[in-house]
């Protein structure tokens, strides 16, 4: 079958299904082109599963710790079947919903794979999609005036090391346990190994975190890691940073997976049931056809310009495969901006500043703007302000008085330049940093605002006051 299209989008991910419903709400003819299920891995593989799962294990650990409540529980056990069927229900009901805009938006699905042309008799430029079809008929020829690859991205590997799914896994494979092992060696302690890291330990689970660096969360400002790390510990994870692990080296025995790694100038071995590689993500880039276009890849990544363009200017690419910030919103807003250029509207590309990084795990991490390090790295003068959720009264109230926020800002100018924070519920705090920065506030405009009481938005005003030393309840 052969059809014309206004647009045809490869991939059917965050950023591959907004981008869809913004060019349908523009007017444009859509077709996408997906070769697994509508929502790409953030719905079905990452984000949303894995906070499913991060849900009940919070859950767990408040039902556990009740009494201090007053709340008398007895016998609290975990059924991880049933934690894995709720999980399951989530994911389900977000995927008919999405479902439901494609059909709300008349946007056509192509289940299957789908592969980029060159020029043919389809067309004189390169860009009809050549679509192998699940069922194996015959491929489906797409004619689009524009094209957007939105392919995403899948987990990376150490080199030499195989991720089995059994014994060595990937965060999509410890996704599918059955069972909880008693062991787990996390390797990577950047934002996926932190929220798994965390998990396991409040679900039982025996864990040990081998980051290469010389932190964990190394994107994260210093007082975040430092702070993360005693977190971590607390729960009784063992935290190992400077270890390089020696992938070849990386051996399942008697059904326990040994990782060796070097450390303080030794080498060591941890020895677990299970093994969980979180070491980043690799953009989807292979066989969709790049080398019969002139799109450049640079750094394993496509290259693209502002508008998200790439060599081939009606050829665009979003999200996981062009790197940048791999976030599911990133991807999303990114989608919408090329959407938006393409349609000749007024676009607005990403400013990575302006995106706030969330980390799920517990406690939580937040964070917008410049660490400060990285602030005085590019030649601020700069003056911070922390403020702990210990004084705040609702904090105690919630029973989780754990964490800070830190403002920092440009002492000559006084611009916010970064607003970092760690504690329960931050992932939700922060889009009032997110919003002072799109406005381009100062640290004092933000402590100007009237924060409800009790609430916990009061410590972004408290945190402001202290750039200055003006705290009230510090």
């Amino acid at each position: 079958m052969t059809k014309e299209y206004d647009l045809v989008i490869l991939g059917a991910g965050t950023g591959g299904y907004v981008a869809a419903i913004r060019a349908s709400q523009l007017g444009l003819k859509v077709a996408v082109v997906e070769k697994e299920k509508l929502g790409g891995t953030c719905l079905h593989q990452g984000c949303i599963p894995s906070k499913a799962l991060l849900r009940s294990a919070e859950v767990f650990k408040t039902v556990q710790n009740a009494e201090e409540f007053g709340v008398m529980t007895e016998n609290t056990s975990l059924n991880f079947l049933k934690v894995q069927e709720r999980k399951a229900a989530v994911v389900e009901q977000l995927y008919k919903g999405v479902q439901y805009l494609m059909k709300k938006g008349k946007i056509d699905i192509f289940e299957g794979f789908g592969r980029i042309l060159g020029p043919s008799i389809f067309s004189p430029s390169a860009g009809t999609i050549s679509v192998e079809n699940n069922s194996g008929s015959e491929n489906d020829m797409l004619i689009p005036k524009n094209v957007l690859i939105a392919t995403g991205s899948h987990p990376k590997s150490l080199p030499g090391l195989t991720m089995d799914e059994e014994h060595i896994l990937s965060s999509e494979g410890a996704l599918r346990l059955e069972k909880l092992p008693e062991t787990i060696t996390i390797i990577g302690g950047g934002v996926i190994g932190v929220e798994w890291a965390s998990m396991f330990a409040d679900f039982g689970v025996e864990v040990t975190v081998l980051e290469y660096v010389d932190r964990i969360l190394p994107l994260e400002d210093e007082d975040i890691s430092q702070e993360m790390e005693r977190a971590l510990k607390k729960k009784g994870v063992n935290v190992l940073t400077a270890a390089k692990v020696l992938s070849e080296e990386v051996t399942i025995t008697d059904g326990q997976v040994l990782v060796t790694f070097e450390h303080d100038g030794k080498k060591k071995t941890v020895k677990a049931e299970k093994a969980l590689v979180s070491v980043g993500r690799s953009a989807n880039i292979k066989d969709i056809g790049l080398e019969n276009t002139d799109i450049q890849v640079k750094n394993d990544v496509i290259a693209v310009n502002k508008k998200y363009q790439t060599k081939e200017s009606h050829i665009y690419a979003i999200g996981d495969v062009i790197g940048g910030l791999q976030l599911a919103h990133v991807a999303s807003h990114e989608g919408i901006a090329a959407i938006e250029h393409m349609a000749g509207e007024e676009a607005h590309p990403v400013i990575e500043e302006f995106v706030a990084k969330c980390t799920y795990s517990s406690p939580e991490v937040a964070s917008i703007g410049l660490t400060e390090r990285t602030a005085i790295e590019r030649g601020f003068k700069v003056k911070t302000g922390k403020f702990l959720f210990k004084s705040i009264g609702k904090s105690l109230v919630n029973g989780d008085s754990s964490g800070f926020v830190k403002f920092v800002s440009d002492s000559k100018t006084e611009d916010l330049l970064g607003v970092h924070m760690i504690g329960a519920h931050v992932t939700d705090l922060i889009s009032e940093a997110a919003l002072a920065k799109v406005l381009d506030a100062t640290h004092w405009e933000v402590a100007s605002t009237i924060h409800p009481h009790p609430s916990l938005s009061e410590i972004m005003g408290e945190a402001a006051l202290a750039v200055d030393g003006k705290e009230i309840h510090g």
